[in-house]
């Protein structure tokens, strides 16, 4: 007779404990430890575990790579970051918000690889609701098949039994294996069932993409071990209000981590962005202060975006800072900087900062543009409209160099810049025959070059 027991598991962590805290040991976070049910049984577990054949050592010259072959998955945002392709034998997990988009570009991935069979496996939705969202996006592929289920042992069994090219899987939260009692989405559930598929990937070299829900902080729903199991780890950002999209790569196995894939939402789908930087600045307005262009490097790819700032009165006593798209705790810094060594008083205004396009930017490099931006707001004296400004802020009120300098001057020229401000030491080593470029040590001579 089988015993059963009650433990109590971390869903951000996975760790066990007999009995509950408050804060969980493991991850020294709160309010996460859950409490489940667990079978135990002599002799036996209670998911028998598959017993692989025992794998010899071999030497790593001996190992060919000359038949390693990628996918193409007809997106070249996604090629790029995915390092270019799909691999064979991969397991890819694509997390996101409600309504970003995953399931979409999942069906458009099986519209463009029309010559490879692919299974197609839903837990959350109907065969019709399927062939309905295939519908809309023009998915036209014989060779796509559509499974709805949740056991992930009847999956693995269909796809020994198929050697399909390409597995799909929507989404992991509503796989289980019957033979644990906690319900679907719970930490055992995920954990065990993404490593199964794992397992099943490697054996049959079948490249599987799997969707995963995030929690209300953003980060993938389920354990952290879950993003330590599969090779490649994407994250679709942006604002579902919003048609631009990010793709983001936090863990790739066979590629970079600092591509970004750009997209735009459009009622057939998604549609690539080839040139970002044009899209972000669409709808600028003109001669309009506490607005300033700047140039960021995600990747190996810059993109120019625009920085709003609004400096106001405060109605209370206690000045609001408020950031969309950029770090609230630098933004205090900034400011901070702009008091003590520019002179720029804030103390008694309301500050705002916005990035336009629903971007998220964390490089150093766009500090010099948002000090421009509320500075230009403050003075009420717009920028000049050619002009682009990028550079880090030290905490002396000095302009810092930063990196790609080159790269981020070719791309704001080729979009019509006539103007570039930029560190002192960076501009000693730009080449460009095309544009005025500035080369600043403070935030000072910074705004007197860009108000000009």
């Amino acid at each position: 007779m089988a015993k059963i027991k009650s433990v109590f598991i971390c869903s951000e962590c996975g760790y066990e404990s007999p009995k509950w805290y408050g804060k969980c040991p493991g991850c020294e976070n709160w309010n996460t430890m859950t409490e489940e049910i667990k079978e135990l049984s002599k002799g036996s577990a209670t998911v028998k575990k598959r017993i692989s054949p025992y794998s010899k050592p071999v030497s790593i010259g001996e190992i060919s790579t000359e038949d390693e072959q990628r996918f193409d998955t007809g997106f070249s945002e996604l090629n790029r970051v995915l390092g270019g392709g799909i691999v064979k034998g991969s397991l890819v997990l694509l997390g996101g918000d409600p309504g970003i988009g995953k399931s979409t570009i999942l069906m458009q991935i099986c519209k463009n690889l029309s010559n490879l069979s692919i299974l197609y496996v839903s837990g959350e939705e109907s065969k019709r609701q399927l062939k309905l969202r295939a519908d809309r996006l023009n998915v036209v592929n014989n060779n796509l098949q559509i499974m709805t289920e949740t056991d992930v042992e009847l999956v693995c069994e269909e796809i020994k039994n198929q050697k399909p090219d390409i597995v799909m899987i929507d989404s992991i939260q509503t796989m289980m294996i019957k033979e644990l009692t906690s319900s679907a989405g719970s930490v055992t559930q995920v954990r065990e069932s993404t490593n199964l598929i794992m397992h099943t990937a490697k054996d049959f070299d079948t490249p599987v993409i799997v969707v995963g829900h995030v929690n209300k902080e953003g980060s993938i729903a389920g354990p952290k071990v879950l993003e330590h199991i599969v090779d490649t780890v994407l994250y679709f950002e942006g604002d579902k209000q919003m048609s631009c999209r990010i793709l983001r790569a936090v863990k790739n196995r066979f590629g970079s981590t600092n591509e970004i894939g750009v997209f735009e939402m459009t009622d057939k789908g998604l549609k690539e962005v080839e040139n970002p930087s044009q899209m972000m600045l669409s709808g600028r307005p003109k001669g309009v202060s506490g607005t300033c262009v700047t140039c960021s490097l995600e990747g190996t790819r810059p993109i120019l975006t625009e920085i709003q700032g609004l400096a106001t009165n405060s109605s209370y006593g206690n000045p609001r800072r408020m950031s969309t798209g950029f770090d609230y705790n630098r933004l205090s810094m900034l400011l901070a900087v702009l008091e003590k060594r520019a002179g720029y008083y804030f103390n008694n205004m309301d500050a705002y900062v916005n990035i336009v396009g629903g971007l998220r930017i964390d490089e150093p490099s766009v500090d010099l543009a948002i000090c421009m931006a509320l500075i230009s707001s403050l003075k009420d004296t717009p920028v000049r409209e050619d002009a682009v400004a990028f550079g880090e802020i030290g905490l002396a009120g000095e302009i810092r160099s930063v990196s790609q300098s080159q790269q981020r001057v070719n791309e704001s020229v080729r979009l019509g810049f006539n103007r570039i401000v930029l560190p002192y030491h960076n501009a000693k080593n730009i080449v460009c025959d095309n544009a005025e470029i500035i080369g600043v040590r403070n935030l000072r001579q910074a705004f007197e070059a860009l108000s000009e």
